[in-house]
């Protein structure tokens, strides 16, 4: 019994160590453990846990009733005989080995299960990064898509005023057009006043002439 929990301790110790050092076999270990929580394993631990405990309640017990013997014994009070001092201190090594036993699984438990969180943070971080990289990769995609936008409306801008421009330009040279077609008109008004005027003094000369050369003609006949 003594040996065997000797074995089963040094082995959990090794164990302990396997998983607070970062080495290959820690891998191992990690997975022969996740294997041993899943599926019936838990149930297989917490009875050999449960009684390895119930066998430390006994032999503790053990170790009380010899004490309690030897003071209650016929021959002195307080002193115990060879035999049942080798059977306390038998048994008192049993409930210190025991409890040992019991301590390291608990620790190889909690040191498992630290472990596997602290895996899952890490991933969990290292998503979380890639999605922060992601995000800046589309911000920044999105302030050049931004830039690209502000220049095409600046151009848009310039290309508009210089429309406006040139529609401010054409139209003052059609205003200007508009002018000179009037002006034009009424100067060609004038001119044709003028030629009816100059008709009309033209025939009135051609009647005077007509009405002279008519005279004329009679005073010489």
């Amino acid at each position: 019994m003594i040996q065997l929990l000797f074995i089963v301790i040094i082995s959990e110790m090794a164990l302990i160590l396997a998983c607070l050092f970062k080495t290959p076999l820690r891998k191992l270990v990690i997975i022969v453990l996740d294997q041993i929580k899943r599926g019936r394993g838990p149930v297989v631990v917490k009875t050999v846990a449960g009684t390895v405990f119930v066998v430390l309640l006994t032999s503790l017990y053990g170790v009380m009733t010899i004490k309690k013997s030897g003071m209650t014994g016929t021959d002195a009070v307080g002193i115990l005989s060879p035999t049942d001092q080798i059977l306390m201190f038998k048994h008192l090594l049993e409930v210190t080995l025991m409890g040992f036993f019991l301590f390291l699984v608990l620790m190889i438990d909690r040191i498992h299960h630290y472990i596997r969180e602290l895996r899952v943070r890490r991933k969990t971080m290292e998503a979380i990064k890639k999605q922060s990289r992601g995000s800046e990769d589309g911000k920044a995609g999105g302030l050049d898509e931004i830039k690209a936008l502000e220049n095409e409306m600046n151009t848009s801008r310039s290309r508009l005023k210089q429309l406006e421009s040139d529609i401010e330009t054409k139209t003052k040279e059609a205003h200007a057009a508009e002018a000179n077609v009037v002006t034009l008109r009424k100067q060609s008004e004038g001119f044709l006043l003028e030629y009816d005027r100059l008709g009309e003094e033209n025939q009135n000369l051609k009647n005077q002439l007509q009405s002279l050369a008519h005279s004329g003609s009679k005073k010489d006949s």
